[in-house]
């Protein structure tokens, strides 16, 4: 049986292990964070500690599966994962996130089952692939496919919708983006939207037509 002290460590351990890659999605204001992530390991973990325990308590009585139960989580995690996706036209946003939370998953399966040194190479190998592939595929793999758009508006919800249609026009994927207002006019929005191109023929194409959209005091390219 497992102890008391074994139990809390391994819960424990998979707080820190989930919480670890949820900071870096919550970073990025992810609709899946930082108690996302924590929830789903501790509640993996947990589902295998009670597969564990369920076999322990029938072994000799009846013949159970201890692997029956976790591998529920890996198949039903995709329900979750599934409504951190969105799509919009050429932008498909959420993907990281849901494979992240597969992996947060798979961390909390093997923490419940004592699989220690797993699942703290897998979430040294995960923060790598998140943190620093992210900066490696911009900045070298793909630096001439990826520009970065400041856009100044009224702040319209249909300006939103304008900018994504023509952006798809385009077939340019939209990666990021945030929303500020400048300190001195609260009463625009401004758009820095992160975006991956297949080409830079039409930089000037793209900013002209997003002029075009009624609302819009500047497009510029950083």
């Amino acid at each position: 049986m497992i102890s008391d002290k074994e139990l809390f460590i391994r819960l424990f351990v998979s707080l820190i292990l989930g919480g670890l890659i949820g900071i870096e999605r919550e970073a990025h204001g992810r609709a899946a964070g930082l108690r996302t992530h924590i929830l789903v390991c501790l509640g993996s973990t947990l589902i295998m500690l009670t597969s564990i325990h369920l076999f322990e308590i029938y072994k000799g009585l009846a013949q159970v599966d201890p692997t029956r139960i976790a591998a529920q989580v890996v198949s039903g995690i995709g329900f979750l994962g599934a409504g951190t996706i969105l799509r919009f036209r050429a932008s498909v946003r959420g993907l990281t996130t849901a494979a992240s939370l597969w992996a947060v998953s798979g961390l909390g399966l093997a923490v419940g089952s004592g699989f220690y040194k797993a699942a703290y190479i897998t979430t040294f190998l995960a923060l790598i692939t998140l943190v620093l592939l992210n900066r490696l595929e911009k900045g070298w793999l793909r630096k001439d496919w990826y520009k970065d758009i400041v856009i100044e508006t009224s702040g319209e919800t249909k300006q939103m919708e304008a900018i994504r249609k023509v952006l798809a026009d385009y077939d340019i994927e939209i990666k990021d983006f945030d929303i500020a207002r400048p300190v001195e006019n609260k009463d625009r929005l401004i758009l820095k939207m992160s975006l991956k191109l297949l080409t830079n023929k039409y930089d000037e194409e793209i900013l002209n037509d997003i002029m075009r959209i009624e609302g819009m005091y500047t497009a510029k390219w950083e």
